[in-house]
């Protein structure tokens, strides 16, 4: 007999149809997320500390997510980063915060108000499967932006370059491994030789691979997929296919933001030698996704 889907009440509030924001790092998930708290009824989380410890254990070990606990391990995940507590903010990363405006330690909703729960943490995109079984009802937006782009913000990220350090690759890290871009054991050696710049490409390459991949397995009813440059270009435009996608009203505001970056800043923030390289490593992908034309 097949089990009832297992309902998350969180704060007294059942979370149906929750929002995951997908992409590879730096292609957008946290201007959406900046959107999408500013929606009615959403309660939208970036980076809490319970939800990226258990993103990152996925995606370095995938193995993990194929465990019996790997579902509930996420939902009290993300049941305790959606939490409306009086100093819950205090606990998140500066991006939430920020984007909630808060000041002090909030909370940066009501719990009155709150209909819809969603989150925005980075590098949500190797934890699908396991989303998938802990809310089969979840809505997934990913993001696709043009990797030269992409790469430029890694390179300049802190958290991002961390991950290239010698010590992020321990025992607790499988080959082949999506998460760093990986694709076969034989290519590790090669992978640590490689430039920052080459390592954030393999990164996007395979980003886009696991999102082409969602884009032929999953429903369009539960995945809609969003080019950056439409985003920030056409908000408009694409903030009214996101309402239709979500079927509630998503706040555009922060898409007029003068600071957000604009589709083709890695010409002024790149290298020639590391645009060259990026276009190298993903140059099939980027082909694909007609951001390098065909030659």
């Amino acid at each position: 007999m097949r089990l009832p889907p297992h309902i998350l009440v969180v704060n007294g509030i059942k979370v149906r149809r929750p929002v995951f924001l997908l992409g590879a790092p730096h292609s957008g998930t946290d201007l959406l997320a900046r959107a999408l708290k500013r929606s009615p009824g959403f309660h939208v989380t970036m980076g809490r500390a319970s939800v990226a410890h258990v993103v990152y254990a996925f995606a370095r070990k995938p193995s993990l997510a194929a465990t019996s606990g790997a579902v509930r391990v996420m939902r009290d995940a993300l049941s305790e980063s959606w939490q409306v507590l009086p100093r819950s903010c205090g606990e998140c990363a500066e991006p939430c915060r920020e984007a909630g405006g808060v000041i002090g330690t909030g909370p940066c909703v009501s719990t009155g108000d709150v209909t819809r729960f969603g989150d925005g943490s980075p590098d949500l995109l190797y934890s699908v499967p396991v989303l998938l079984q802990a809310f089969p009802d979840a809505r997934f937006v990913q993001l696709i932006r043009d990797g030269r782009d992409a790469v430029a913000g890694m390179l300049a990220d802190p958290a991002c370059l961390a991950w290239f350090k010698p010590a992020m690759l321990t025992g607790q890290t499988e080959f082949p491994n999506a998460f760093f871009g990986v694709s076969k054991d034989e290519h590790l050696d090669r992978w640590r030789d490689m430039p920052d710049a080459g390592k954030s490409a393999l990164r996007w390459r395979s980003a886009v691979r696991v999102s082409a991949e969602l884009r032929r397995t999953l429903p369009e009813e539960q995945l809609l997929t969003l080019r950056y440059e439409d985003l920030v270009l056409r908000p408009q435009q694409t903030v009214a296919t996101l309402t239709e996608f979500l079927e509630t009203r998503v706040s555009k505001v922060v898409l007029y933001d003068p600071g957000v970056p604009k589709p083709g800043a890695y010409t002024s923030r790149l290298g020639r030698d590391d645009v060259k390289l990026v276009e190298k490593v993903a140059r099939e992908e980027l082909k694909r996704l007609g951001y390098l034309k065909k030659r």
